[in-house]
């Protein structure tokens, strides 16, 4: 009798051990999408719903250098490096990881290049779109791990011409000029303020729904 209580007591504790689990938020470093891969179709029109919709903040005492970003990934490369090297094909280096040659086909506009000059590293959700929905009260900590996120879908090369022209607009003032991404880029957008708990506003979520209508 002594020894099936004691099994039974034992499948009981197992039975309630939690399963360690992220906890999301600004500056968390691990979990939430692998790599630079938007969420499952699934999961992601419950993340739009969830997000809370609000006005944008103000910009008062926004700046860049409050993100700092590119930071050291490892000796010789930063994270612009890195995503230059992720993004590409063919991509040659030196010693001290200054990009010498590869191909970049930008996915917002379609083209493609071989001089690494001609391609931005863009922030999925720009900085200052960032500091409007919430970052503005984040610590520099937390503003720098946005900045250099390379788990999730938050940076990635593309043609300096199409990041210039988006700027810090969200979906409802700019989409890609490939409306084939139009999916992808909201599903990205959406994995992005999901995982930092960022706000959108109305017109914002309205258009991410219709970008997700294309899926």
């Amino acid at each position: 009798m002594r020894l099936v209580v004691g099994v039974l007591a034992l499948v009981l504790v197992a039975g309630c051990t939690p399963i360690d689990g992220e906890q999301p938020g600004a500056g968390s470093s691990g979990g939430g999408p692998a790599g630079n891969a938007a969420p499952p179709p699934g999961d992601v029109n419950a993340q739009l719903a969830a997000l809370t919709v609000a006005s944008s903040k103000s910009m008062s005492g926004y700046s860049r250098e409050k993100f700092p970003h590119w930071r050291r990934v490892d000796e010789n490369c930063d994270v612009r490096d890195t995503v230059l090297k992720r993004d590409g094909t063919g991509v040659e280096a030196t010693a001290t990881c200054k990009i010498t040659k590869g191909t970049w086909k930008s996915v917002y506009d379609g083209k493609s290049f071989t001089d690494p000059q001609d391609v931005d590293i863009d922030h999925m959700v720009p900085l200052a779109n960032a500091w409007r929905s919430g970052a503005g009260k984040w610590t520099e900590e937390q503003r720098t791990e946005f900045a250099n996120d390379l788990t999730r879908p938050q940076l990635m090369a593309v043609s300096a011409a199409s990041n210039r022209s988006k700027g810090d607009q969200d979906p409802s003032q700019w989409k890609p000029p490939q409306r084939d991404y139009w999916c992808e880029y909201a599903r990205r957008w959406i994995a992005v303020k999901s995982f930092y708990a960022l706000t959108i506003t109305e017109r914002e979520k309205s258009a991410l729904q219709d970008m997700l209508g294309s899926c």
